[in-house]
């Protein structure tokens, strides 16, 4: 695996990151970055099966499963920035760093640097010299039809949820929801899962990069960007109504709920 790709993926990540930028400048909505960076993690799956040195077999793979998760992952979130407000989250970033545009640009070109590093996987998978269907090949694909469907279930419940203005200022517990408070952010980590699979056969220290995606993704949801802020923006709009579904149900892993206290 030549670095030079890893460097190709992080420039035009860039580039579209700088896009992206222009754009929430103009619209005030910074939530166009979780958009860009679905379509870039589908665009690099796309990028290593076509250069990498593996067999055709594990380049179809990566190239099939990780485009059609990134691109789903993007149309979700499009759909979302278009028609409503900008997010929350970002809301209060907005308001935190005082709309300082340079803050917003960096965090802009942090985005694309994940997107090189979370594309790591892909290229791990384009790697392996595997033409023939095998038994890791039948698990990495049952665990990515698992987590996509769950993901875009758990995606559709919440969004039926927020059309309805009766539940405006209230928690969703509908479906996956009343047994995990962030589903969708479960079977996004469980997704990686699929990469680690695929790879096996690979040279071992191109498979070890497969690691990286459930590593980081666990790191980066449950204790830096993606839990800690939704849950005190959820905090913010939904007060007491989030503090019992808190003390009810698990943050993570879906499990049963708990009484209310």
């Amino acid at each position: 695996m030549s670095p030079i790709n890893i460097l190709y993926v992080w420039i035009v990540a860039s580039a579209a990151m700088l896009v992206g930028w222009l754009i929430q400048r103009r619209t005030r909505n910074a939530g166009i970055v979780d958009a860009i960076w679905a379509a870039g993690m589908g665009a690099s799956a796309l990028f290593y099966a076509a250069v990498g040195s593996g067999g055709l077999a594990s380049r179809l793979a990566v190239a099939l499963l990780g485009s059609l998760w990134g691109f789903r992952l993007c149309l979700h979130i499009l759909a979302r920035v278009l028609n409503e407000n900008e997010d929350g989250r970002y809301r209060y970033l907005r308001e935190y760093w005082h709309g300082d545009q340079r803050k917003f640009f960096a965090f802009f070109m942090g985005q694309a640097l994940l997107i090189a590093l979370f594309s790591l996987p892909f290229a791990a998978v384009a790697e392996n010299p595997r033409e023939t269907f095998s038994v890791w090949c039948g698990l990495g694909l049952a665990i990515w039809i698992v987590s996509l469907s769950g993901e875009s279930i758990a995606d559709a419940q919440l969004s039926m949820f927020r059309k309805n203005p009766q539940n405006r200022e209230k928690t969703c517990r509908a479906g996956l929801w009343r047994y995990s408070r962030h589903p969708n952010y479960f079977f996004e980590w469980l997704h990686w899962f699929t990469y680690v699979f695929l790879a096996v056969g690979a040279p071992f220290p191109a498979w070890l990069l497969s690691l990286i995606g459930p590593v980081l993704m666990l790191a980066s949801l449950v204790w830096i960007t993606g839990i800690p802020f939704a849950e005190a923006q959820a905090l913010r709009s939904r007060g007491d109504d989030y503090r019992d579904y808190q003390h009810t149900t698990s943050m993570f892993i879906p499990w049963l709920p708990k009484n209310s206290p």
